[in-house]
């Protein structure tokens, strides 16, 4: 039950994105193809969900399962980070996810 437990955490989008270096979370999501040029830090994790939910379709097709049983997961998760998340979004502004000139 606790490997099961574990195993969730750290797919959750929340976990993620709350707790991994930006530059981490940009190269999960451009491993992903999605089409999101950035997400906020407000609730990344169901922002994350979305955008790997808008991605090129997964081969296997494992991966949306997996996402709508992380969507109310991640909503729970960031509603508890929302204080970390505000302030981070206040001080650093959107997560980008592909580089641009100058930066992300």
């Amino acid at each position: 039950m606790l490997g099961a437990i574990s195993w969730l955490l750290v797919g959750c989008g929340s976990v993620l994105t709350v707790l991994q270096d930006d530059a981490d979370v940009a190269r999960d999501m451009r491993k992903q193809k999605t089409y999101c040029q950035s997400i906020p830090h407000i609730y990344s994790g169901l922002a994350f969900d979305f955008c790997v939910l808008n991605a090129p379709p997964d081969p296997s097709g494992f991966l949306v399962p997996f996402v709508l049983l992380d969507l109310p997961l991640s909503a729970v998760f960031d509603t508890v980070a929302l204080p970390y998340t505000v302030y981070r979004q206040v001080t650093d502004g959107n997560l980008g996810i592909y580089w641009r000139k100058g930066g992300y």
